[in-house]
């Protein structure tokens, strides 16, 4: 029986913290554009890896689109979307400070 009920319950909260775990997606995705565009205001990226950086964001959104389209976005498949954003992250921090800038 009390398995049943912790059951139950981890199927409640798990449910109900879906949304928030795919707004977190989106909010990671907007801080990294933000990163990005502040990163080619101030000069510390040149034209192309400011090119590289938006079309890897580009395929991150679109792998999430892809994901969520059967209406099932698993763990696995969040897991997957944060690997990507962990990797686009590391490439805007470096891109940012390799020493290269706008002219």
């Amino acid at each position: 029986m009390k398995k049943g009920i912790a059951m139950a319950l981890a199927a409640i909260v798990l449910a109900g913290s879906t949304p928030a775990l795919a707004a977190e997606i989106g909010q990671r995705q907007m801080n990294q554009q933000r990163r990005i565009h502040q990163a080619i205001r101030n000069g510390s990226l040149t034209p192309g890896e400011a090119a590289r950086l938006e079309r890897e964001q580009f395929r991150t959104e679109r792998l999430e689109r892809r994901l969520k389209a059967d209406g099932n976005f698993t763990c696995r498949d969040r897991a997957r979307v944060h690997h990507r954003l962990n990797h686009s992250s590391r490439h805007i921090t470096r891109a940012k400070h390799n020493g290269r800038t706008a002219r």
